[in-house]
């Protein structure tokens, strides 16, 4: 065996190696994210532009999340019995859908008034947390049927760097073609590269159906091969939450704390910024530094989690979290508060992948779009719940005291994974099974 052999089945090279079924889901996932990436932080000024307080205007970042929350069931109903790829191209394109309304609004292209505008505008970005609930739900089932065991978590965190790399680049190129066409520049972009990514989603080939489809057959396997393994009504979601009701109430609420503490992130950082005096150049440089910590970190993480097991990086990642989330309010200058923003960026992109595999490994043959379903619905909850707390608890005893709220929700993750998934390499299942 040449050098260059071993090292794509060590690495799990795309071409000929045990990544390759998963390469055709990266391309539309990194243009998609790109769409989400230009329209998240021209969320709150464009509902701020159409005469909506403060208060409402950063309510509206939520709305991606509250869509995706309640949009959890009905994909898990489409991928179960449309199959992945159908689920994909479909949920693309209502995401499209979505995009092109919030364009509408803000561009005027409709003669409404300023109220209708707005409600065009939380609808449209409703439409498109819908949208990502399936989105995200199909190519998390596709990869986790499609890719081996033995390379899942590495498939799993490229996914994440992918949307991660999207979500990086996505204000940059928002936020260029505002300079030229205002406001309405980002969600030109979103929707531009959301089409584009519902078009390279036909792309997609179906699973295959082990055992069904015929030596030398050409046809294609039936779209709902990963998810129907015989005969009989489908498991639905109450019936899958009672059977794994203790995996959802032990390493699910770890996902939930896992997910709060990510989405609080993304607004302790500027805060602290502007507690410390920063200028909105400075505060946007250290935001951006986090993220560039977080994604240098994807491959890595799956790396270590197929070669030393999940519990290692699921609890990394939360002590990073907690240590550098609770050292953010103890520093007064702007070096260390880049250096501790740069930890929590590290412990993120330590666990890039971490719930994605953690729902594939212990979710079943049948029903898997519905166990997913609930492990993503524990997920929104948790980016719903994060940001509330350090509202909350801000409001109450101070912007410090809410930081460290988040932090301590980071460490009682670490503890929950620690406590709850098992030692060793290879999926969680398995491993609790022997």
């Amino acid at each position: 065996m040449s050098a260059a052999e071993r090292r794509r089945r060590r690495f799990g090279g795309f071409r000929g190696g045990p990544l390759e079924q998963a390469f055709q889901i990266y391309a539309p996932s990194a243009v998609y994210a790109v769409g989400l990436g230009a329209i998240m932080p021209a969320m709150a000024p464009a509902a701020t532009a159409f005469g909506a307080s403060l208060a409402l205007a950063a309510a509206s970042v939520t709305l991606v999340s509250i869509g995706s929350l309640v949009a959890n069931a009905p994909a898990a109903w489409l991928a179960s019995r449309a199959g992945e790829r159908i689920t994909i191209i479909v949920s693309a394109w209502v995401g499209s859908l979505g995009a092109l309304v919030t364009l509408a609004a803000v561009a005027g292209w409709l003669p409404v008034a300023d109220h209708t505008g707005l409600g065009l505008l939380l609808a449209g970005l409703v439409i498109v947390g819908m949208a990502g609930a399936g989105f995200n739900l199909a190519r998390q089932s596709y990869l986790a049927v499609a890719v081996p065991g033995s390379h899942r978590a590495r498939a799993m965190s490229t996914l994440g760097g992918t949307i991660r790399i999207g979500m990086f680049a996505g204000p940059f190129l928002g936020a260029g073609l505002q300079t030229v066409m205002g406001l309405q520049g980002a969600f030109v972009v979103a929707t531009a590269a959301m089409v584009l990514a519902a078009g390279m989603s036909f792309t997609i080939k179906d699973l295959p159906v082990p055992g069904t489809t015929p030596a030398g057959s050409t046809q294609p396997a039936s779209p709902t091969a990963s998810v129907t393994a015989g005969p009989g009504p489908r498991p639905t979601m109450r019936w899958l939450a009672r059977r794994h009701r203790r995996v959802l109430l032990t390493a699910g609420i770890g996902v939930m704390c896992l997910s709060a503490a990510r989405a609080s992130r993304s607004a302790v950082i500027p805060l602290w910024a502007t507690e410390l005096g920063l200028s909105p150049a400075a505060a946007s440089a250290v935001y951006g530094l986090t993220g560039l910590a977080d994604l240098v970190m994807f491959y890595p993480s799956g790396f270590l989690m197929d070669r030393r097991g999940r519990r290692v990086v699921a609890v990394f990642c939360m002590a990073g979290l907690a240590l550098g989330t609770a050292l953010v309010p103890l520093t007064g200058s702007p070096w260390w508060f880049a250096a501790m923003a740069v930890v929590v960026g590290l412990g993120n992109g330590f666990g890039s992948g971490i719930v994605m595999t953690l729902g594939a490994d212990y979710s079943p043959p049948e029903g898997r779009p519905q166990f997913l379903a609930l492990w993503r619905q524990l997920s929104d909850v948790g980016m719903l719940t994060g940001p509330a707390v350090l509202s909350a608890v801000t409001g109450l005893a101070g912007l410090a005291f809410g930081i460290w709220a988040v932090a301590a929700i980071a460490a009682a993750g670490a503890v929950i994974f620690a406590r709850s998934l098992p030692k060793g390499p290879g999926s969680v299942a398995d491993l609790v099974a022997r």
